[in-house]
């Protein structure tokens, strides 16, 4: 039975939603899979320390645009230095994982690590390596020698990665989707769950896994113009305190912290007010414009810009008032259709057609 080894990152929700993509294809067709998290392969201080930097650098305006734009998009010295010290703490753990799992296939969906797998290719020639990246722009960490296989979800993307390797094999899939938004349920049914009434206007509102931005007090700007808000939290319970606060004062907020309702909350929204980033797919999926939170700084401003480009999509900045005029002009413009390209077949069949390319069919 052929096996598979993925390597997530547990910054963010997106790089998991793909790594359980990939495991779920590869199932199908008769693989072991095993994900592991590159932040966890660090040590678990160590894996803290990274994501409290990266938090901060968020935190701090322009700083994580500085660092991106500056340092890990050319490639500086300052970017390679830090992919060498992931390197060497990683080397021991990834060596570990290849000896005992014997993979026929790694996926890297986390640009920490790539560099390490590829180190480590010596004596597994059976081996093959993907690495998996959904931004518009993949910087140059993602681009190590060594690696088979770039899967991208645009032709843009396949562009940034033959900047850094003029020879680099891609191959431009659908971005995946997490399996109940192939059949969310219907408008009704979802606000019919929520206490939505039918006819009026809803706003989806949500900035990735960490809540990103002043979503609270946007969601009471919304919900005061007349619209029901379904604002969500993710991962940060003091955001989801002051989202349950407003919901006190402003019966039109629904608030919800972490949650797997997610295609229902889409499916009962007329509008999805969120960052740049994998949900941005997800609503094109079931047919909801878009409207784009200006608050991801690096990769991010790339992905918006793309977002903007593929149309129904509009962007604003992070202020509550100026959200809140955009959202309401927003919900007077039509609605695109659902994405043709959003099926399971549409994903699996690219996929497949990856793993044909490495010479891994045969193995399944």
């Amino acid at each position: 039975m052929p096996t598979a080894l993925l390597i997530s990152g547990s910054i963010g929700q997106g790089h998991d939603v793909m790594a359980e993509a990939c495991a779920d294809t590869l199932r199908a067709r008769g693989w072991t899979t095993t994900t592991v998290d590159a932040m966890a392969l660090l040590g678990s201080t160590a894996g803290r320390a990274g994501e409290a930097v990266f938090r901060r650098m968020h935190d701090l305006p322009g700083l994580y645009d500085a660092f991106h734009f500056a340092a890990l998009r050319p490639g500086s010295r300052l970017a390679l230095l830090a992919d060498s010290a992931a390197r060497t703490r990683l080397t021991r753990q990834v060596r570990l994982l290849l000896d005992r799992h014997r993979p026929d296939l790694v996926v890297s969906v986390f640009a920490t690590a790539t560099s390490a797998v590829n180190d480590l290719r010596a004596g597994r020639p059976g081996m093959r390596h993907f690495v998996f990246c959904t931004d518009v722009t993949p910087h140059r960490l993602w681009v190590q020698d060594g690696t088979d296989l770039f899967l991208v979800t645009s032709e843009v993307a396949a562009c940034a990665v033959r900047r850094y390797r003029p020879d680099a094999p891609t191959a431009v899939v659908p971005p995946p989707l997490r399996k109940p938004f192939y059949r969310p349920p219907g408008r009704a049914e979802a606000r019919a769950g929520l206490g939505v009434p039918d006819g009026a206007p809803c706003v989806l509102l949500m900035s990735g896994s960490w809540g990103l931005g002043p979503l609270a007090r946007t969601a009471a700007a919304i919900a005061d113009a007349g619209p029901h808000v379904l604002a969500v939290a993710g991962r940060n319970p003091p955001l989801e305190r002051r989202l349950r606060a407003a919901e006190e004062r402003q019966p039109r907020v629904h608030a919800f912290g972490w949650t797997d309702r997610i295609p229902a909350l889409m499916a009962a929204a007329d509008l999805v007010v969120t960052s740049s980033g994998d949900t941005c797919s997800e609503a094109r999926a079931l047919g909801r414009r878009l409207l784009l939170l200006d608050t991801v700084q690096g990769h991010g401003r790339d992905n918006l810009q793309h977002e903007l480009e593929l149309g129904h999509a509009d962007v604003t900045s992070a202020r509550p008032d100026e959200i809140a005029r955009n959202a309401l002009a927003a919900l007077r413009r039509p609605a695109p259709a659902p994405s043709a390209s959003a099926t399971p077949d549409a994903w699996r069949t690219a996929f497949e057609a990856a793993l044909v390319r490495v010479g891994l069919a045969t193995a399944a």
